[in-house]
């Protein structure tokens, strides 16, 4: 079966809710990063196979096609590029890549775009279900889905709190890691490690015309106190607006190529994807799937965990990563080595390619090898990608 490699990896630096970002469409939001792919690869429009853009919340300015729409309004692309949007919740674009790879390992494409984007700002989460229940217009949840499931509102803030009490954490384990988060953040900040992977966007401020390079999200104040005091999302529960992830405006892609086109248009490969995975279990608790996901990666691929060198977890909720250290035995040194979506934010859609893009530009920087990637998803499904560093 042919290889897939990732030849470009890019992200925007988040965005606030109602921040730097916030007056940027989100077409144009995500016409940044592919135009980055471009710019950097070299690459002329009529290459590119197919982009795969992963988005959640597909309505009002990320309805229609966001991710055609996001081809049409770049400065490289164009009308003769196709584009497909998936939502596969926040694994969204995480699945743009293994769609892109598998396109690419059954020969049918050699050169696929793998993208991601959501402007929480401008399209608030949940808000394609709940203007339309407002107006009437029915509910998500089918007589069929009642019947299975009688009286169970999905809810992740729910599945959280009930890892929390299976697992056995405490308030001050949800601290000490979103903590952890921010100064990992910082230090990667403050480093210059986040250089390679971001795409400065221009923005508007009260200060006039400024490139927007640094995750808004950080605190750099950040101490255990000031985590520990933030109010509790549920009065019976552990789980803070501090130890959950940041909403997030931000784009993000991927380049993915074969063999083929590594030497017909003279690029050099950052990884080789080594393994795809995606699994689904219990929809209530819903974010603990990673672990099982995990593990089921691991067998396929015929390696341990103690083979990969670098993880990205995502950090929806402090205890999702909590839950998968111990579960997984992994060494918590080698776990979102950069900080996390606690720290950096989580622009849903837009995720999947941005730990990509930050996974192997770590691998990259520190001259590992192996790196596992992968996120809860909505549903109880996950994703998990192994790449190997090149």
């Amino acid at each position: 079966m042919p290889e897939a490699y990732i030849v470009e990896a890019v992200r925007t630096a988040g965005g606030r809710r109602g921040g730097r970002l916030a007056g940027v469409h989100p077409v144009d939001l995500a016409a940044k990063s592919l135009d980055a792919v471009m710019e950097r690869s070299g690459l002329e429009a009529k290459a590119i196979d197919d982009v795969v853009m992963g988005c959640v919340s597909q309505g009002g300015e990320q309805a229609m096609q966001v991710g055609r729409n996001a081809v049409l309004a770049s400065k490289h692309l164009g009308e003769g590029v196709p584009a497909v949007t998936i939502d596969r919740q926040c694994g969204s674009s995480q699945q743009a890549i293994q769609f892109a790879a598998q396109a690419v390992m059954s020969g049918t494409q050699d050169v696929v775009i793998a993208s991601g984007v959501e402007s929480m700002t401008r399209v608030p989460m949940g808000s394609t279900a709940m203007f339309h229940m407002k107006e009437g217009l029915g509910n998500y949840k089918s007589p069929g889905l009642e019947e299975k499931y009688p009286g169970i509102q999905w809810s992740q803030f729910m599945g959280a709190e009930m890892i929390v009490k299976k697992h056995g954490f405490t308030k001050d384990d949800l601290d000490r890691f979103a903590l952890s988060s921010h100064q990992k953040a910082i230090e990667a900040t403050k480093s210059g490690a986040f250089e390679a992977e971001i795409v400065p966007v221009e923005v508007e401020t009260p200060e006039g015309t400024e490139m927007h390079t640094v995750d808004e999200g950080i605190r750099f104040d950040a101490t255990l106190e000031s985590i520990a005091g933030v109010k509790l999302l549920s009065p019976e529960g552990t789980i803070t607006a501090a130890t959950s992830s940041q909403i997030c405006d931000g784009s993000s892609a991927v380049l993915v190529v074969s063999e083929k086109a590594l030497k017909e248009y003279g690029l050099t490969p950052l990884a080789r994807i080594h393994n795809l995975t995606v699994t689904a279990g219990d929809p209530v608790i819903m974010l603990e799937e990673p672990l099982f996901a995990t593990d089921r990666a691991l067998e396929r691929a015929g390696m341990k965990i103690s083979d990969i060198d670098l993880f990205e977890v995502n950090e929806a909720f402090a205890p999702v990563p909590l839950a998968w250290l111990k579960h997984t035995g992994a060494d918590p040194e080698r776990l979102n080595v950069n900080g996390g979506a606690i720290a950096l934010g989580h622009p849903l859609g837009a995720s999947g390619t941005k730990l990509m893009a930050t996974l192997v530009h770590a691998l990259k920087a520190r001259g590992k090898k192996y790196g596992l990637q992968t996120m809860c998803e909505g549903g109880g499904v996950a994703n998990v990608t192994i790449v190997e560093a090149l």
